[in-house]
C-alpha cells in the first residue's frame, strides 16, 4: 500500500480541536441540512474534487498543510448510507467529505446507498481499485462476510462507523459508532419515569435491519413486553416524515386512542406532530400526547425548548476525527488498545433542556 505514515497523525492533531461534541446527528434527515421527505437516486460518486469542494469554504482552516507533495495520497472508499436520508445522515456526509480530502492527504471515493446489496457492489469495486481503507456505515448489519474477507485477502483495512454489522471482529480494524440499544433503553427508561396512567404507543421504526433500527426497536419492544404497555402501531416510515405523517393519521382516523409516538428519528417525529397538529391533538409537555425523537437535530431540540416536544436522544454523526486517530496508528504500525469505540451520547427532556444545551449538541 502506499501511504504516508506521519499525515494522519497531523491531521488528527489538527482537527481534534474541532471536534463536536453532539449528536451532530448524525445525520437522519430533514431539517438539518436536507429534506428525508424527499427520495433522491442512490448513487455512487468519485469524491475527491467533490469533497475538496465540501471542505472548500474560502479558508484554510481545514487544511493539514502536509497535502501530498510526495504525491502518496492514503486512499480510501467509503460507503455510506443515502446523504438525504436524515439530518443526521447529511450531517455525517459532510463531516467525512470536509475531512478526506486531497488537502489532508486523501484519495476519497464515495458511495451511497440504503440497499445493502448496493453497498457490497460498491464494496468489491473499492477493492478492485485497490483502496487501501473501505470506510462502512451498512444499511443492514447481515451479509457481509464475503466481501470483508475480499478485503482482508487484499490488504484493504476495513473502519467500521456510525453503526455496527454481523460479522466476525477478526474481518474489521476497527468499530466507531453509537450505542444503538442504549440509545433506546435511555429513551424508554425516561418514558417509564413519566408514570403515565396508561401507555398506548404509536411506533414509527427505521429502516427494518439498520443497527439504528434494532437498538432503538428492541429497548422498546422489551418493555413493552415486560411492563404491559400497548403499542398501538409499530410501521416503518423508513427515517421519512411524510410517511410518518401517515401513519399517524391513519391511526387517528381508526379512532384509536394513544397518547405516545416513540419515533426512531426526527423526522418521523417531525411527521407525526404534523399529523397531530392537523387533527388539533395537543403535544409536548403535559399536553395529550408525548413525542420522543431521536438525533438531536437543532430545529427538534428547539421543538424540545418550546415545550411542543417532550424527549430527544442524542445520535452523533461526527465520526471522522475518531477515524482519523485510528488511521494515524495502523499508519504506524500501533496496536489498537480497543477495537470498539463507543460514542458517548445524551437524552434530553423537555423539562430540563437548556439554550446551551441547543447550542451545543443540535446538528
Amino acid at each position: 500500500m502506499k501511504m504516508k505514515k506521519v499525515l494522519a497523525m497531523a491531521v488528527s492533531t489538527l482537527l481534534c480541536g474541532t471536534m463536536l461534541a453532539g449528536c451532530g446527528s448524525s445525520s437522519e434527515s430533514s431539517n438539518s441540512g436536507s429534506s428525508s421527505d424527499s427520495n433522491k437516486s442512490e448513487t455512487t460518486e468519485k469524491a475527491t474534487d467533490a469533497a475538496t469542494t465540501a471542505a472548500d469554504t474560502g479558508s484554510d482552516d481545514n487544511n493539514s498543510g502536509g497535502g501530498s507533495s510526495s504525491g502518496d495520497l492514503i486512499k480510501v472508499g467509503i460507503i455510506n448510507n443515502d446523504p438525504n436520508e436524515s439530518g443526521y445522515r447529511t450531517a455525517n456526509v459532510n463531516d467525512l467529505k470536509a475531512t478526506f480530502t486531497k488537502e489532508n492527504g486523501f484519495d476519497a471515493s464515495f458511495a451511497y446507498s440504503l440497499k445493502n446489496e448496493e453497498q457490497i457492489n460498491a464494496a468489491q469495486k473499492f477493492i478492485q481499485d485497490e483502496v487501501d481503507y473501505l470506510l462502512l456505515s451498512a444499511a443492514d448489519t447481515a451479509g457481509w462476510d464475503s466481501v470483508l474477507k475480499d478485503a482482508k485477502d487484499a490488504g484493504t483495512r476495513v473502519i467500521l462507523f456510525d453503526r455496527t454489522i454481523d460479522a466476525d471482529e477478526s474481518l474489521y480494524d476497527a468499530s466507531i459508532v453509537s450505542d444503538m440499544a442504549k440509545e433506546g433503553e435511555q429513551a424508554v427508561e425516561w418514558l417509564e419515569s413519566q408514570d403515565l396512567a396508561s401507555y398506548d404507543i404509536i411506533h414509527l421504526q427505521g429502516v427494518i435491519g439498520s443497527a439504528a433500527q434494532k437498538g432503538r426497536s428492541g429497548a422498546l419492544n422489551d418493555t413493552a413486553a415486560s411492563k404491559g404497555w400497548n403499542i398501538l402501531t409499530q410501521q416503518t416510515a423508513d427515517w421519512n416524515a411524510e410517511k410518518a405523517q401517515q401513519i399517524v393519521q391513519s391511526v387517528i382516523d381508526s379512532g384509536k386512542k394513544f397518547n405516545v409516538i416513540y419515533a426512531e428519528n426526527d423526522d418521523m417525529a417531525k411527521g407525526a406532530v404534523a399529523a397531530l397538529d392537523r387533527a388539533n391533538i395537543s403535544h409536548g409537555v403535559d399536553k395529550d400526547v408525548v413525542v420522543i425523537g431521536f438525533d438531536c437535530n437543532k430545529w427538534a431540540l428547539e421543538e424540545l425548548q418550546k415545550g411542543n416536544w417532550n424527549y430527544d436522544g442524542q445520535c452523533n454523526p461526527f465520526q471522522s476525527q475518531y477515524i482519523l486517530e485510528v488511521i494515524d496508528k495502523l499508519e504506524n504500525g500501533e496496536t489498537l488498545s480497543q477495537k470498539t469505540i463507543i460514542m458517548d451520547e445524551k437524552g434530553f427532556d423537555a423539562k430540563t433542556i437548556t439554550a446551551e444545551d441547543v447550542e451545543n449538541y443540535g446538528i
